[in-house]
């Protein structure tokens, strides 16, 4: 944050810059509050993205079936979720979930529940594009092998669709942690909801907002450059796999 010292200078008219100045005690302060959300949205990202991953490759799975009730289920759930926006979800999971249950739920888990449930249904269909883009020849060379239906996806078939929807994973995982900010509408203590409750006490929306904008873009691309490395990883363990 020292690095905004010379901008906020630089900047005068209307504008209180000194609310985020971190060479001011109040300054130092009000950064610290919003950067103390800072990993309530990283865990509840992180969370949420295995969850969903998990009920994608489920429900990809069911999709591939030869039992037509499965099938049936993976359409009806691909299509019903991906319709529903994620905030109208968010609102339904934790104030009638717990109604239509009997249950309560804290605001960590019903967002997690609600983002990953929408979520999955992309991941579904990531999962199963790139599961029918292996070739049938790996499917075929599996068979001769002896391998069974669930030997040949785990060893065979899974390792290389994983490989090939890395990227489309990596930018579902980039859109979760841009929908965790609507957590905040049921109070769950994030960046937004952080910045929302700084902007009440300064009055100063444009300062506030706009460091909650670079808050994001630091976590953002700190994933991208994750992902990157992943990415020349699993490129480097493919390409010692081959000419071995």
């Amino acid at each position: 944050m020292m690095a905004l010292a010379p901008l906020l200078a630089a900047c005068g008219g209307n504008w209180a810059w000194h609310v985020v100045d971190p060479r001011d005690a109040r300054g130092q302060a009000n950064l610290g509050f919003l950067v103390s959300g800072f990993w309530a949205t990283v865990s509840l990202s992180l969370a949420t993205m295995v969850l969903s991953l998990v009920l994608g490759l489920a429900v990809a799975m069911m999709g591939m079936s030869r039992m037509a009730p499965l099938r049936w289920f993976n359409r009806g759930y691909v299509e019903l979720f991906r319709a529903i926006p994620i905030l109208v979800m968010i609102l339904w999971v934790f104030y009638g979930l717990p109604v239509v249950l009997d249950i309560r739920l804290d605001v960590f888990v019903a967002a997690m529940l609600a983002i990953a449930i929408c979520d999955s249904a992309f991941e579904a269909e990531i999962f199963r594009a790139g599961i029918q883009s292996v070739e049938r020849g790996q499917r075929e060379a599996a068979m001769a092998l002896g391998l069974s239906p669930w030997q040949r996806m785990r060893f065979v078939i899974l390792p290389q669709a994983i490989r090939r929807v890395l990227p489309p994973i990596a930018n579902q995982f980039i859109y979760v942690v841009k929908m965790s900010s609507l957590a905040s509408v049921i109070g769950y203590q994030e960046l937004t909801r952080k910045a929302n409750e700084l902007v009440v006490t300064v009055f100063r929306p444009l300062e506030i907002y706009t460091i909650l904008i670079l808050e994001y873009l630091v976590l953002i691309l700190l994933i991208s450059a994750a992902v990157r490395w992943l990415e020349r990883r699993m490129q480097a363990d493919q390409s010692i796999r081959t000419t071995n």
